[in-house]
């Protein structure tokens, strides 16, 4: 069973070009599949629907989240069609399985006067102020993914136009805009505080460069969203994610129209973004529950 995962995981990353965040993220569901199925004897020939359905029973018993199994799921299924496309299987054992609906989570959001407040405590004193407030700016303004913010170089930036070019998932380029906020402190960012983080030697087109004159992280950048939001008084919990839901849900309760935010989002379905106007409606409610005399 091992051999055929990884035989499958390169198949994944050489032939299909997935991301090497997706085929770890399949690798690890696998492997604990095949864990599994050791520990109970059974061989990859003898593999059935049953031993899916035991599996994923587990994984629920040990606390992973809907999301985390869903993924596992997706993994499943994609790795069963593989093994009987290629000949391995004489039968896929999971394709009439069908995971149970996921219920609908509406997107944590902040609001736009707390958005505000984070914004505006970083008064760019010193040039990792100026840096933080640039990139929450972008993030915010752009709705970029933080992998994203992590990989935008300078040469991504367009100042004239307030255009940031990025590569999402899938590998698929597109170009956002971002309002003048966001402008001047990327000019500003770019022009006076960037080189403060560049090391003699140091040849990077990365926007964002740490105190090592090194392109942050993905966690590097959580890092300083959730260190800003603590110094700026915000309980709520919040992360990049959080601040792209901000973006697509504030430009929505102005009245933007969605398939615009889902191709600034880079949502390849139109339905992935569609759970923002249910957000909107929630406040919507909410905005009935409070004034409303009749409530």
């Amino acid at each position: 069973m091992r051999t055929r995962i990884a035989q499958f995981l390169d198949d994944l990353a050489f032939e299909r070009g997935l991301s090497p965040h997706t085929c770890e993220g399949y690798g690890a569901d696998l492997g604990r599949f095949a864990a599994y199925l050791a520990q109970r004897g059974v061989t990859r020939e003898a593999v059935s629907r049953d031993d899916v359905a035991g599996f994923l029973a587990a994984e629920q018993a040990q606390g992973r989240a809907e999301a985390s199994r869903l993924r596992c799921f997706a993994a499943l299924r994609v790795f069963f069609a593989w093994l009987y496309a290629e000949g391995y299987a004489t039968e896929n054992s999971v394709d009439v399985m069908r995971f149970p609906r996921r219920a609908v989570h509406l997107p944590k959001t902040l609001s736009e006067e707390d958005v505000r407040l984070l914004l505006t405590s970083i008064d760019g004193a010193t040039p990792q102020a100026v840096r933080d407030r640039c990139m929450l700016e972008l993030l915010y303004a752009a709705g970029l993914r933080v992998s994203e913010v992590a990989a935008v170089t300078v040469g991504d930036i367009c100042l004239d136009d307030a255009l940031v070019r990025c590569v999402g998932k899938g590998d698929k380029q597109r170009v956002v805009p971002f309002g003048r906020e966001a402008c001047v402190w990327l000019a500003r960012y770019i022009n006076q505080a960037r080189a403060a983080f560049q090391r003699q030697g140091g040849i990077t087109a990365t926007l964002f460069l740490t105190r090592l004159g090194r392109g942050f992280t993905r966690q590097g950048i959580f890092d300083v969203v959730t260190k800003r939001a603590r110094a700026a008084g915000i309980t709520t919990a919040i992360s990049p994610h959080v601040l792209r839901h901000c973006f697509a849900t504030h430009l929505l309760a102005h009245g933007a129209e969605i398939r615009a935010i889902q191709e600034m989002l880079g949502h390849a379905d139109i339905g992935t973004t569609q759970i923002y106007t249910h957000v909107n409606q929630e406040q919507i409610a909410q905005t009935h529950r409070n004034f409303h005399p009749r409530h």
